[in-house]
């Protein structure tokens, strides 16, 4: 591996992140939020926007000089798109996907536009797989939805599956453009189902990238400090990183605010799962006109957001074994500037050598600071994976094996994911090996690190789970 070349000051301006966003996606094209219902009929409608000529030519929409959607040319992509929610609900998804027109990806010649139609393809391709639960996959995607998708995946540098680039940092727009980020001033371009749970699933991690950006923007002055000697610009930095990660904590709380649990295991969670490591596609899935033999990718995870794998490679974080071996692997599923941002962190200067050959105070408190909060992040998310995840299968499970008259009713629910994330790792396992982790990375055998106490990994009262789980089999009875 080449070494950092250091004869220019550590800059992010390369590497796709912005100040006030992070790794936010800069204004997305919008996608006619709220727009008019398809129909699966509309082969007329379709066939007149497939004339090449047509569609590369200035049809494009715009505002203010501004581009603001995708080419008309790929109206059947968004006529689909934009209610996989409601075709999923009519079991009408598949049948709507296979009379889509193949559409060429040539005249997608913007970046913005290649991610609004990544999201677009990638939403769809979740709900055509899913439609029907964990029991009812198919085995081949089709060519029309396949071969794009595959397209632009290539193009992006993405793999073709959804993921937290998709669905996260570039599927938002603000309602009131002056207005600020705030939830209720934010709406998603796409969804899968869960309503506005699903909503509020993605908002509120939206939320906690943009938490994070002002950490983001001063790891190069941690970085160039450390080129330089200067232990104050150092320390400075820290100091506001790590106000940055309790920022990021503080985002995420909003999530036993905005999304219900019994949603997000019984509907949301199968359409955020992928095809590796998955028993209910145990062979992977085959792209159709790409290649005869199938394909496995990872579900959605946390671990796609580049946020703390930049901060782990700043503070020194190593992970190993499975765990390690996840994380890395995750990486090819973000944009390639922002996998090569993570990479060049790792290259610096260990940030901990410095702090200890440094000997200062300030400088060690704020380096420790740093991964209490860091640490403190991690305790927080095992607690909102245990409500989420870990009560409702416990309980699921629970009622399968004790209660035979309601097993169809729940089946909706990915039993066979129940001990598995949607990226297809083990967990709770996996987040307490990263857990353990980050512990080893303090100075020494801090009180923080050493005789913390752990985090409760549940929260809520039976009653609530109770509750939870009679929403979830109302779910079931309603499919």
């Amino acid at each position: 591996m080449a070494a950092p070349d250091w004869s220019a000051p550590f800059s992010l301006h390369s590497y796709c992140v912005s100040q006030e966003l992070g790794f936010v996606l800069s204004d997305p094209l919008r996608s006619r939020v709220g727009g008019r219902p398809v129909s699966c009929v509309r082969t007329r409608l379709w066939r007149q926007c497939m004339v090449p000529g047509v569609s590369a030519t200035g049809l494009l929409h715009y505002c203010g000089g501004l581009q603001q959607e995708l080419p008309p040319y790929y109206q059947p992509w968004m006529d689909i798109a934009l209610h996989v929610p409601q075709l999923v609900e009519a079991h009408q998804l598949r049948s709507c996907v296979d009379q889509m027109p193949l559409l060429s990806s040539q005249f997608l010649n913007l970046h913005r536009e290649l991610r609004l139609a990544h999201l677009a393809l990638g939403v769809m391709t979740m709900g055509y797989i899913w439609q029907e639960g964990e029991k009812n996959t198919v085995e081949m995607l089709p060519q029309n939805l396949a071969i794009p998708y595959w397209e632009v995946s290539q193009r992006l540098g993405l793999p073709p599956i959804l993921t937290h680039a998709d669905t996260v940092l570039a599927n938002w727009r603000k309602k009131d453009p002056l207005g600020p980020f705030a939830i209720d001033n934010l709406e998603l371009l796409v969804s899968i189902p869960g309503g506005d749970c699903a909503q509020g699933f993605f908002l509120v991690t939206l939320l906690v990238e943009l938490a994070a950006a002002s950490g983001i923007w001063n790891i190069p002055t941690v970085i160039n400090g450390v080129r330089n000697g200067n232990a104050a610009a150092v320390a400075g930095a820290l100091e506001a990183i790590g106000r940055s990660l309790q920022d990021m904590k503080d985002a995420l709380q909003l999530m036993h605010v905005h999304v219900k649990p019994a949603v997000f295991y019984g509907i949301m969670r199968i359409f955020l799962s992928g095809w590796k490591d998955n028993p209910s596609m145990p062979s992977g899935l085959v792209y159709q006109g790409v290649q005869p033999e199938p394909l496995e990718y990872s579900g959605g995870s946390a671990a796609q957001s580049s946020l703390l794998h930049c901060f782990d490679e700043l503070l020194g974080v190593e992970h190993g074994g499975k765990s390690g071996a996840f994380l890395t692997r995750m990486r090819s599923y973000m944009p390639p500037a922002h996998r090569k941002l993570i990479e060049d962190i790792s290259l610096q200067t260990p940030l901990k050598t410095f702090v200890q050959q440094r000997a200062s105070e300030e400088l060690t408190q704020a380096f420790q600071n740093c991964l209490r909060k860091l640490l403190a992040l991690r305790n927080y998310h095992i607690t909102v994976v245990s409500r989420f995840i870990t009560i409702p299968a416990a309980r699921a499970r629970q009622i399968r094996e004790q209660t035979s008259g309601v097993e169809e009713l729940i089946s909706k629910a990915p039993a066979v994911l129940e001990e598995r994330g949607t990226g297809g790792s083990s967990i709770m396992t996996f987040l307490k090996h990263v857990r353990r982790e980050t512990k080893e990375a303090f100075l020494s055998e801090s009180e923080d690190a050493a005789t913390g106490a752990e985090p409760e990994d549940h929260l809520g009262s039976s009653a609530e789970t109770k509750q939870s789980t009679a929403q979830l089999i109302n779910y079931g009875a309603g499919r």
